[in-house]
């Protein structure tokens, strides 16, 4: 085999490895728009499954969030329903106030339970 030919190949896969970079940043940068998975700037995601749970063989609960609402659906069947809409959704966690402190206990023989 001959050494140019492997060096081309090189080559062309070093070009067009390049050119899509050039397409990336350019799509990234100059028109705004982060690319489909979010790289530079994630997106936060305003829609997701919550909680499922089934009924039956066929059919599921579905607890669903959207925003800071939930919405309680039943799938499967053969007609999807919403049970309930605008079920207020947990708040966000917020930061404790203070320090959390973890008290130290003393440490506690393991039990015998060979004695009867």
């Amino acid at each position: 085999m001959d050494p140019n030919f492997g060096l081309a190949i090189a080559a062309i896969l070093f070009v067009t490895a390049l050119g899509a970079l050039v397409v990336w940043a350019f799509k990234t940068f100059v028109t705004g728009r982060p690319s489909a998975h979010g790289f530079l700037r994630p997106r936060d995601k305003r829609l997701g499954v919550v909680e499922t749970a089934p009924v039956d063989s066929r059919r599921k609960l579905l607890l669903v969030r959207r925003d800071d609402v939930e919405h309680l659906l039943i799938v499967g069947g053969p007609v999807d329903m919403v049970i309930e809409t605008g079920i207020k959704g947990r708040p966000h966690l917020e930061p404790p106030l203070e320090d959390v402190i973890i008290a130290k206990s003393e440490t506690r023989p393991a039990p015998d339970f060979s004695k009867n």
